[in-house]
Formats: C-alpha cells, structure tokens, sequence
C-alpha cells in the first residue's frame, strides 16, 4: 500500500464542506493519477491571505481562488500545499451558476493536479486543456462518490 497523507486546515474560515470531504477529494486524485507516496496539504484562507500570497508568490494583483506549491522529494514522493479561498470560491459559484461545495471540490481537484505536475494555458484555452477536461471527469467521480 503507497502512503498517501492529507491534511485540511481551516486559517479562520468557515466552509459548507467537510475537511474529510476535501481530503477523500484530494486522496480521489491522487488514486486515480497512480501517485505514488504523497503529503498533500490544504489550507482554506481568508481572502486578504489569498490575495497576498497572489502577490508575493505568483505577481498578480488582487485575490484568487486557489494557489498550489510543489516540493520535489529526492526519494520521490509528491509534497504539496494547496491553498483555497472559500470566498472567491463561493463568488466563482456564483458566477457560473454552480453549488459552493461543487466549487469547492473542483479547486481541490483543480490544485491536487497542479501539485502532481499538471498544468493548463491561461486565457480562453484553458477551459479546452487536457488538464481541464481531467479535472472535469474528476470532479464528476469525487461528487458522485
């Protein structure tokens, strides 16, 4: 058996899904892209977090949904840290017509890959990359389990 750990944290906020619904989404990926041994973080955060660490760390102005950080193992396991803003998350939701925890469960989803090294173009191609259709199937598998 692969030792996969997953951590939920709560930085002062409240959400409509459960930690251990946001870990089984995380642990979900991680089974269906064969990760191999992993510690992935999640940490939900304030919107003024989110918007400073979208500053510091990536040089964008204002808040954003989700950021994730990658730190390569040298014996190979996947180390992550994903961090959401349930704020935006719910606004995002908003937008596009969807129930928060749906929305909640894709940045999960959305971060998990992005820590096991997928990636997606920005602008009007992102919605078509193979990143994003992955995530798609995913959120449909962890939402209907």
């Amino acid at each position: 058996m692969t030792a996969r750990l997953v951590s939920v944290q709560l930085e002062g906020v409240r959400t409509p899904v459960s930690r251990a619904r946001l870990s089984a989404a995380v642990a979900a990926v991680l089974r269906a892209e064969r990760a191999g041994p992993a510690l992935v973080s999640v940490t939900l955060v304030t919107r003024r977090r989110i918007t400073a660490m979208n500053r510091r760390h990536l040089g964008h102005a204002g808040p954003t949904d989700v950021i994730s950080f990658t730190f390569r193992d040298p014996a190979g396991a996947v180390i992550g840290d994903v961090y959401i803003c349930p704020e935006v998350a719910a606004a995002n939701a908003r937008h596009f017509g969807r129930p928060v925890r749906e929305e909640l469960v894709r940045l999960v989803v959305h971060g998990t890959l992005h820590v096991l090294g997928h990636d997606h173009p920005d602008g009007e191609a992102r919605e078509g990359a193979p990143m994003w259709r992955r995530q798609e199937q995913l959120v449909r598998r962890v939402l209907a389990g």
